[in-house]
This record gives structure tokens, C-alpha cells and sequence, in this order.
């Protein structure tokens, strides 16, 4: 190759790199999936511990769980994308006694499972987002002493308002690193045992981790 032809592959070389930078990055894409598993901080409450006929030190606390979520984003404002979804949780607690006192504390399974839907705020691009979101939905919770059967608010099926936000990474084109912190409005529940209260309207929160598919 020539001197002039050695400079103009130079030249060319050099203007195509700003070129490249300048590239817009890709668009929110249309669906993504969640798969996360999660923490919930389940309420130390006098009147929730009374609705089941048991004391506030034998509420289980935190616990474990999982969730799934599918979102699926169809329109851009400027910088904010909205998506619709829906997302399914189930979170689990459980409280055991220390041997020497299991014959004044009882031990507690506490369990909490919700679908709902859910409205989205976007903002970012497909390499990775944050989002605020929330929704409405039905949610069941219990909390059983163990050796005694459900109560009726252990089955009730409650309305339950989902709010909270979180974010994307994606590492890989397919794959990424996703997190939500959400907290769960949840309504009033009925009376179970005479004399007792139901359960009060409650909000706790749920702190979420895993991945997102898309």
C-alpha cells in the first residue's frame, strides 16, 4: 500500500470512531421478565398478633421468599417509557421458640402470597432502566400457631395496593441484574376468634433480588 493510501485508511479510521460513539443506545425493549427471589419485613403489630390470638413475641418478622413479574413496554414520551405488567409473590416466615421457653411461646408460620397488576414509569435505555411502579391486587395472608388449624382470616382474600421502584442492568444482551423494593398496602381483615380484633390495614415492605430476561 501507499504512503497516500496508508493515510487515507488512517483518516477514515479515526472519523469513524466519534461516529460510533454518537450511536444512540437501544430502546427499552418490548417484554421483560423478572425472576427474584426476596425479603419480606412482616409487621411486629399488638393488633395483628391479637387478631390470631397470639403475642406480639411470637410474630415471625422476616422471612423468605420469591416473586415473578412480567412487563411489557408499548409507549415512549420523551424520556419515560410506560409498561403494564403483573407480578406474583409468595414470602414465608416462620418464628421457633428456643427449647426452654416452647412451652410459654408457641411457634408461628407466617405466610403471605399476592398477583396483582401494575402501571410503570421507565427511564433509560435497553442496556438498563429505573422505574417506579404500582398496582392493585388480591393477596392472602396467614398466621398459623402451629398444631391449630386456619382461621377465616388466615383464608380471606384481601385487596392489596402495590407501590415502589427499582432497576436493570443488563451484562449481557439477554440477561441482567434486577432489584425492586416494593411495599404492600394491604386492607383490613375479619374478626376470627370472639373477642379478638381482625387484622388491622397493614403496609410492609418486601425488598426483592435476581434477574431479567428479555
Amino acid at each position: 500500500m501507499t504512503r497516500a493510501g496508508v493515510s487515507l485508511v488512517l483518516v477514515l479510521s479515526v472519523s469513524a470512531i466519534p461516529a460510533r460513539a454518537q450511536e444512540p443506545p437501544p430502546p427499552i425493549p418490548l417484554f421483560v421478565v423478572d425472576v427474584q427471589g426476596n425479603v419480606p419485613r412482616f409487621p411486629q403489630d399488638p393488633i395483628l398478633a391479637d387478631s390470631r390470638g397470639i403475642s406480639l413475641t411470637e410474630l415471625p418478622g422476616a422471612g423468605l421468599g420469591g416473586q415473578l413479574g412480567v412487563h411489557v413496554y408499548f409507549f415512549k414520551f420523551k424520556a419515560m417509557t410506560v409498561g403494564v405488567g403483573g407480578q406474583t409473590i409468595v414470602a414465608r416466615a416462620k418464628q421457633t421458640p428456643p427449647t426452654d421457653v416452647q412451652n410459654q411461646i408457641k411457634a408461628v408460620t407466617e405466610k403471605f402470597r399476592s398477583l396483582g397488576g401494575q402501571i410503570s414509569l421507565n427511564f433509560g435505555s435497553g442496556t438498563g432502566w429505573s422505574y417506579l411502579s404500582g398496582g392493585i391486587g388480591r393477596s392472602n395472608w396467614s398466621i398459623v400457631p402451629e398444631g391449630r388449624k386456619l382461621l377465616p382470616g388466615d383464608e380471606e382474600v384481601l385487596k392489596t395496593i402495590n407501590y415502589g421502584g427499582g432497576a436493570r442492568w443488563f451484562a449481557k444482551s439477554h440477561l441482567a441484574f434486577s432489584f425492586d423494593v416494593r411495599l404492600y398496602a394491604i386492607n383490613p381483615g375479619v374478626a376470627s376468634l370472639p373477642g379478638h380484633s381482625g387484622s388491622p390495614r397493614t403496609t410492609f415492605m418486601v425488598i426483592g433480588a435476581g434477574v431479567s430476561l428479555k
